[in-house]
């Protein structure tokens, strides 16, 4: 699995014109799911994502999680993490996980997610805005053996 994370100040995504989930500061998570992901990957991700301390604590450090702060995370499904750009001009989604896997360990990254959670529509086409803050933005992988502790 492949997450893109952004702390930010608000965010909100919509789907068909209606907003399906937001929070005020905490984490955007971009949620890609790939063919060899696993649950166990979408447990370590959730749990890694929460313990991030990537919110300023004394002196302005970055020195607490989301957790602490009391945030909430917008997890949005992302195919396209999985997109294969080596050849050619439009990419390839060979890698990504098809439908029924990406949206059952999408479902298992947020259910084993400790704060408040607000999603968009799995599969839909969906329009995100949030306030960057920072901007932090990081980048997190269960594959490769990228997959150390929390």
């Amino acid at each position: 699995m492949r997450l893109v994370i952004q702390r930010v100040t608000r965010a909100a995504v919509s789907a068909d014109g209606e907003i399906t989930g937001s929070i005020g500061p905490g984490l955007a998570v971009l949620v890609g799911v790939g063919q060899r992901s696993t649950v166990e990957d979408a447990r370590w991700l959730a749990a890694k994502t929460e313990q991030l301390r990537v919110f300023p604590g004394e002196g302005g450090r970055m020195a607490r999680s989301v957790v602490e702060l009391g945030g909430g995370i917008l997890a949005v499904s992302q195919f396209t993490l999985y997109g294969d750009t080596r050849k050619g001009r439009r990419p390839s989604f060979t890698a990504a996980a098809g439908p029924e896997q990406g949206e059952e360990l999408y479902d298992a990254y947020c259910a084993a997610l400790s704060v408040p959670v607000a999603t968009g529509r799995f599969g839909a086409y969906m329009t995100v805005d949030l306030a960057a803050d920072g901007p932090v933005t990081l980048l997190l992988r269960s594959e490769d053996g990228e997959r150390e502790g929390p």
